[in-house]
């Protein structure tokens, strides 16, 4: 399967979160959530952090810094249905807000 990603993703968010923030872990995390929200068609993800940092080759402290970070930022919406839930993900793409007429 193809992964296609907007080129926002690599022109500007990528040297934002890596060398403004130093942050890479930020934008492999968001990669991440990409892959496995917009790419898939799914609005909202659930996954652990165990899980996002095993994939992506994280330790899980890096992933919720990242996820801390990445919300702040408003990137992403993070839900818990309870505080020992798994977390399910909602990504945002501000640069991509449709122009009204």
């Amino acid at each position: 399967m193809l992964l296609a990603i907007d080129s926002y993703l690599v022109d500007v968010l990528m040297p934002d979160l890596t060398e403004h923030e130093k942050r890479p872990s930020a934008f492999l995390v968001y990669l991440y959530l990409w892959r496995h929200s917009f790419a898939m068609n799914q609005k909202v993800v659930t996954l652990s952090y165990q899980q996002i940092a095993a994939d992506a080759g994280l330790s899980k402290s890096a992933v919720q810094q990242a996820v801390k970070l990445l919300k702040r930022r408003r990137l992403i919406s993070v839900f818990l249905s309870s505080p020992t839930a798994t977390p399910a993900y909602r990504l945002h793409r501000p640069w991509s807000k449709p122009k009204h007429h």
